[in-house]
């Protein structure tokens, strides 16, 4: 006869379920035996539940199947918040499997109890405690196929005493429903954004990450419209490489070419994106928006013409309707500021840059300890990296390096907290996205403040032999805040870091690890740090006024007061 626990755990495994990811004890223990006495699925016991929850993340939003993690009574669910908060916004399929106190204390504030309905209302798409074996396979069915079909977070609460209870044999299986068919947008939507689109009036796309599986149409399309195609950062991974229309990114990590292709356009058109930042869109536009999710449109900007549906479905119906455009001066004036501005930045790569192409900007770029530049660390990891690495990047600085210096080539993936914004996350992702594939390269891009905060996890890739290469941009700060106070016209406070010796740290808990403090060294680094058999981490001494400056002003308070301010250095780059 099988049990709870069993049938949970054979049902995932039928499924697909590989991995489970968590911390054990009390509730659990029924599961985790489970899962030791079925070998379809590994159990990665991570020390901190956080990093559990960021790595399913990771692992959903790389293959678009389900990720699974699980957190005990009380604190241990708490624990997986902010990583299932991230798959929640990344539109990432999450089941966590929840602990709760025995079924006859629920209710009566016992040790470590929590209200998981009312602890994951807002993260879930789905939440619902099993209290009987009788309620199998109905609500395991439905908490995956709500996290499939949703693309969200489901939430399984188990009190510690249901796990162990028999399941009949004449319970079937648990079955899940089949992904749904991708559907173009109605062709009266079409009609009218052809429409829109006839004519000569300067045509800009905004892509992201909705349309990585339209590239090819994508691409057409931009030819067709003769547009300068700005991408999101999502966008970059499948867009990116060997694209004539791209001017980079807009907003925080973008760049003058991309805002000027926006504000310059009379159309814009937005594809597969829901790019958050209004005060980097353009007013006074002719809006078009492409998106799966009709909730989606026009939240961000006012929109004239919007299409519901998938975006490679759509534009194959668009795009053979439009007459192309022989006038290409829109694209190549764009196309041109982006190639300059993009050299400026090549100049800074090492630290006898030409100082004289940065003009007023010489002041917040000025390197005299002749420290590595953090550009240097990323554009020597990006030369050199196979082009089937997957990378991960810790929010803030590490973020705006790898979207300036690391392009998506060949098939390269990207993953990381770029809805949420969370602290801490390279890591814990980059282990679940090396737990896919142990043989796969895969680089994270951490800071030094998210990599401390989460630093006992460094042992899990120890544990588990994950061979990720950590690179750590180690400047002791906390880079971008340090960046919002000073350009606020603030003293810089609160963001030094009392680091260790991170190598040190990392070669103490089992890692491979090298310590860089020259520039000279770095190639050699990077190249030794790739090839190292085994979890390895690369402490990169980095300069402490590393800078990167947002492509317009804003009028908001925070990052938009910053911007403002650092508006005359901006137009100097």
């Amino acid at each position: 006869m099988t049990t709870v626990a069993e049938h949970i755990i054979t049902s995932l495994a039928d499924a697909g379920v590989t991995q489970v990811w968590g911390v054990v004890g009390d509730a659990l223990n029924p599961l985790t035996d489970a899962i030791r006495t079925e070998e379809r699925v590994e159990w990665v016991g991570v020390r901190h539940e956080e990093v559990a929850a960021f790595a399913v993340s990771a692992q959903a939003q790389l293959t678009g199947t389900i990720g699974v993690c699980m957190g005990t009574v009380g604190p241990g669910s708490i624990h997986l918040l902010n990583g299932l908060y991230d798959a929640k916004k990344s539109h990432a399929p999450v089941l966590a499997i929840c602990g709760q106190v025995p079924s006859p204390e629920i209710g009566t504030d016992f040790f470590q109890e929590v209200d998981n309905n009312a602890l994951f209302a807002d993260v879930s798409v789905w939440s619902q405690t099993l209290t009987s074996a009788e309620q199998l396979p109905y609500l395991l069915e439905q908490a995956v196929n709500a996290a499939q079909s949703m693309r969200g977070v489901a939430v399984l609460t188990l009190p510690g005493d249901v796990g162990d209870l028999p399941v009949a044999r004449s319970v079937r299986p648990a079955t899940f429903a089949p992904a749904g068919v991708p559907a173009p947008a109605p062709d009266a939507q079409v009609d009218a954004a052809v429409a829109a689109l006839d004519g000569d009036a300067a045509v800009t796309l905004l892509v992201g990450c909705g349309a990585r599986g339209a590239r090819s149409q994508v691409l057409e399309l931009a030819d067709v419209l003769a547009a300068p195609m700005v991408l999101t950062l999502k966008a970059k991974e499948g867009l990116e490489h060997d694209n004539p229309f791209e001017v980079g990114q807009s907003g925080l990590i973008g760049n003058p070419a991309a805002a000027k292709a926006m504000d310059d356009c009379d159309v814009l058109v937005l594809v597969g994106t829901d790019f958050p930042y209004r005060d980097w869109y353009p007013t006074g536009k002719t809006v078009i928006q492409l998106d799966a999710r009709g909730e989606h449109v026009g939240r961000r900007t006012p929109v004239q013409h919007a299409l519901v549906g998938d975006a490679a479905a759509t534009l194959d119906r668009l795009v053979p309707r439009l007459t192309r455009r022989e006038d290409r001066g829109h694209l190549e004036t764009a196309r041109t500021a982006y190639e300059s501005w993009h050299g400026r930045q090549r100049s800074l790569l090492h630290p006898d840059h030409d100082r004289t192409l940065l003009g007023r900007a010489r002041a917040v770029l000025d390197n005299p300890d002749d420290r590595i530049r953090p550009e240097a660390v990323a554009a020597a990891v990006d030369r050199l990296a196979p082009d089937s690495t997957i990378f991960t990047s810790d929010t803030g600085m590490s973020t705006a390096w790898l979207a300036r210096f690391v392009t998506m080539r060949g098939t390269r993936r990207l993953v990381g907290s770029y809805n949420l914004g969370s602290m801490a996350n390279a890591m814990p992702m980059a282990l679940g996205a090396q737990a896919l594939n142990r043989t796969r390269p895969v680089v994270a891009f951490a800071g030094d403040g998210g990599l401390m905060m989460l630093l006992g996890d460094l042992r899990t890739a120890v544990t588990y032999r994950l061979p990720v290469v950590l690179v750590v941009f180690d400047n002791g700060r906390l880079g971008m805040v340090k960046l919002e106070q000073e350009q606020g016209g603030l003293p810089e406070f609160g963001t030094e870091l009392d680091n260790p010796d991170m190598a040190a740290v990392a070669a103490a808990m089992g890692l491979t690890s090298r310590r860089v403090t020259d520039p000279d060294d770095l190639d050699d680094a990077v190249t030794w740090a790739l090839a190292a058999e085994g979890p390895v981490l690369l402490d990169v001494v980095t300069n402490p006024d590393e800078v990167a400056i947002p492509p317009k002003p804003k009028l908001a308070q925070g990052w938009g007061f910053a911007i403002a301010k650092a508006k005359e250095v901006v137009e100097s780059r």
